[in-house]
């Protein structure tokens, strides 16, 4: 693969904050990059300061080989799709994703829209208006006005948080699918940690305005470079300063054979496939289990043994 958007040192400052502090990023062609964090942690103005629609106050933005950060958002070959779409309720479907192509020839654009259309699977659905929608069409709808444009890269600012759980699944798949099928390269900026662990080919945890760590999802969950992000990635155990996932951690009535902590159960609770079961330990902490529910579960006040493999401890520096 090769680079096809490069982040340089990129800072944004705005009165009394600085929402981006020192940024360094390379995307590969045809990946689908996420960048993760908390509500404020500078991921939506960093796509801002690509999109163009805020100037940075330091470092360069390079698309394609060209440095991009003092052009106009018209000029540079990014488009952005935002968590409300932004779709014109006046226009149908046909006339939304043809927008941006106004001022061309009628062969060009008429070539561009049915591709794009075909892309996001809306074919039979073009005169519609966005009322006669559901909320996942209207995202088609927004992703198709986007990459009818050619974009290098295309940028989505939270485009699934306005969606209901089980849509939101069901769209994460096709997104996906689609960016496969199309070959674009997705900066997709985002919070909710299971939705950056299924999509992305690489992504980054933002923290306060910076980048804490660049990866795979797997090597990123399993192999975390800060205590933020072991946290921020799904639920863990702290005890005695030692990170322990969940899943990791195992609970019995019985002594296991290596030793364990003694504790009793605060709270037990079933999801289906497994059991979430919180406890008390001895020496003070809370620990929580995720375990199959197929066995007994846990009564509160039982008491139980807790313990893990070291191979699963995760340790960071104070």
């Amino acid at each position: 693969m090769s680079a096809i958007l490069e982040l340089r040192g990129l800072s944004k400052t705005f009165p009394g904050q600085k929402a981006v502090s020192d940024i360094s990023l390379t995307l590969e062609q045809g990946e689908f990059f996420s960048l993760l964090g908390p509500s404020g942690c500078g991921k939506t103005t960093t796509l801002r300061l690509i999109a163009g629609f805020e100037r940075a106050s330091a470092g360069e933005v390079w698309l394609a080989g060209e440095r991009i950060d003092h052009l106009p958002p018209y000029r540079r070959s990014v488009n952005t799709v935002f968590q409300n779409y932004a779709i014109f309720p006046h226009l149908d479907v046909r006339g939304n994703i043809a927008f941006g192509l106004r001022g061309r020839e009628a062969r060009e654009i008429e070539t561009r829209v049915s591709k794009a259309i075909a892309q996001v699977r809306l074919d039979g659905k073009e005169s519609r208006a966005p009322s006669q929608l559901s909320g996942g069409e209207r995202q088609r709808v927004a992703l198709a006005r986007a990459l009818v444009l050619a974009p290098e890269v295309l940028l989505l600012d939270e485009p699934l948080s306005a969606l209901d759980p089980q849509l939101r699944k069901q769209l994460r798949a096709e997104l996906k699918e689609l960016q496969r099928r199309v070959g674009v390269t997705f900066l997709f900026v985002t919070h909710d940690q299971e939705e950056a662990l299924a999509l992305s080919d690489r992504m980054a945890v933002m923290n306060g305005g910076r980048i804490e760590q660049v990866g795979a999802p797997r090597e990123l969950y399993q192999r975390p470079a800060t205590r933020f992000v072991a946290s921020f990635l799904g639920a863990m155990n702290w005890i005695d300063g030692i990170g322990v996932r969940p899943e990791c951690t195992r609970i019995s009535r019985e002594t296991p054979a290596n030793g364990a902590r003694r504790a009793v159960v605060s709270r037990s609770v079933f999801l289906g496939p497994a059991m979430h079961v919180e406890a008390r330990l001895e020496r003070g902490g809370e620990v929580t289990a995720h375990i199959a529910a197929d066995g007994a579960g846990f009564a509160e006040g039982e008491a139980v043994h807790v313990w893990w493999s070291s191979t699963d401890e995760l340790r960071f520096p104070e």
